[in-house]
């Protein structure tokens, strides 16, 4: 009876010092019992938003794991789940359903663009979720949530930022440009943004002499080209997402159709890979970025890219990242920095946390106003020019083809104008 006590009492010291050792070597507040952080999304991996959100998503992993070797969020380790929404809005909501209800995640972040968030809104609503979304263009409009925030530099003035710095290029010329034509993709981001275009043609005093959108999953751009020459308008603004925007740019080289400027509000043409494709028919056309490999803008993200690109071939994405690559690492970082911020996972804590703070990631800096976009916006506008036909990857991985027009604090030369100028 005694030797069967002493021998209880020798196992219980020994666990308790195993346990105490196991204490140590996890770090103070850690231990090896505590699950993982889970964090659910979906993202764009195929179809046409595809070889944006796969960058995103790299950016994404590599935050993840830079976070995990410094020891996790408040003790533990961070995991994503994620799922492909294949660039269809249908897929969404059952994506986010399934998140919550069978993986069981603690929070979730946003998908990637415009028409992928807006059918996850009333999810994240109706559970009261904090919700961070990834370039999604105006979408609390007309949902007014509370704990919305939104990682694209529009700023408050959402729609027109996009074509506001468009505008201001086109009004410094002599003589000033008069009319405008617009075609927009019919869908939630492009229809957003055509919004804007509307609002800053009133407030320049430009006159709108064609209006008409074309619907998604247009293959042949010619008739919409050839109705925008028959407008002879002085400026052209295209609304469009990625495979339209390689269209339009196509079609309105071959056309050899010379308005005064056009560009505007085409997504796609910041990806190498359709740099690549387009080449020289890119040069002249004016068009908003987000971030560019300035000096400037390169000095607080020359770190991450380098690890990107080190994996990019074998992770089958953009070779540079630097249109969403970057902003897929911020976006998870501000996440990862409002849960350090506010010393929980609580939805509700993060999110008053977020409205009060200033967040500091490898693309800049920002912080949120009332309805969850930044306070400030860093919206650009820039020129290609001088592209020549078989240009190879180191064309884009500096800034010697591309002119940052606006804002002045980011310009880095001067608009060729017209638009004939510059595209020969």
């Amino acid at each position: 009876m005694r030797t069967t006590k002493s021998r209880a009492l020798r196992w219980a010291a020994m666990s308790a010092a195993i346990v105490g050792v196991t204490a140590l070597l996890a770090g103070p507040g850690h231990t090896q019992s505590k699950e993982p952080i889970k964090i659910g999304f979906s993202m764009a991996q195929t179809g046409p938003l595809g070889p944006n959100g796969k960058q995103a998503l790299v950016g994404m992993k590599i935050w993840e794991e830079e976070t995990n070797a410094k020891g996790g969020l408040l003790g533990r380790q961070v995991k994503l789940i994620y799922y492909d929404d294949q660039s269809n809005p249908s897929t969404v909501p059952g994506i986010y359903t399934k998140l919550l209800d069978v993986d069981k995640v603690d929070l979730i972040l946003g998908p990637y663009a415009t028409n992928m968030i807006a059918p996850a809104m009333p999810i994240a609503m109706q559970r009261k979720k904090t919700f961070i979304t990834l370039f999604g263009l105006d979408v609390n409009h007309e949902f007014k949530y509370r704990n919305y925030f939104s990682v694209i530099p529009t700023g408050p003035k959402t729609k027109p930022s996009f074509t506001e710095g468009f505008f201001q290029v086109a009004m410094a010329q002599n003589p000033k440009p008069t009319t405008v034509a617009l075609t927009a993709e019919d869908a939630e981001f492009s229809r957003n943004a055509c919004d804007g275009a509307r609002e800053n043609a009133k407030t320049f005093g430009v006159k709108v002499v064609y209006d008409r959108t074309f619907p998604p999953g247009t293959t042949d751009f010619s008739p919409i080209v050839r109705a925008l020459q028959a407008s002879n308008a002085d400026l052209v603004i295209v609304c469009s997402y990625p495979l339209s925007s390689v269209g339009i740019a196509q079609a309105v080289y071959e056309a050899n159709y010379k308005p005064k400027l056009i560009g505007g509000a085409m997504v796609g043409l910041q990806a190498t890979v359709f740099k690549g494709r387009l080449g020289p028919k890119l040069n002249g056309i004016v068009n908003y970025e987000t971030w560019v490999p300035s000096e400037k803008m390169m000095a607080p993200a020359a770190a991450f890219f380098k690890t990107y690109q080190a994996r990019a071939a074998a992770e089958g994405v953009d070779p540079l990242g630097y249109y969403l690559g970057g902003w897929g690492h911020a976006f998870a970082a501000v996440l990862g920095q409002a849960i350090e911020g506010a010393k929980s996972i609580e939805d509700a804590k993060i999110a008053d946390y977020m409205r009060k703070a200033t967040f500091k990631t490898v693309m800049g800096d920002w912080s949120y106003g009332p309805t969850g976009e930044w306070t400030k916006s860093g919206m650009m506008q820039v020129q290609y020019h001088s592209i020549k036909e078989g240009a190879g990857l180191d064309t884009w991985r500096g800034m010697g083809h591309q002119t940052v027009l606006t804002p002045p604090e980011l310009a880095t030369g001067k608009v060729v104008y017209p638009y004939e100028k510059a595209r020969q």
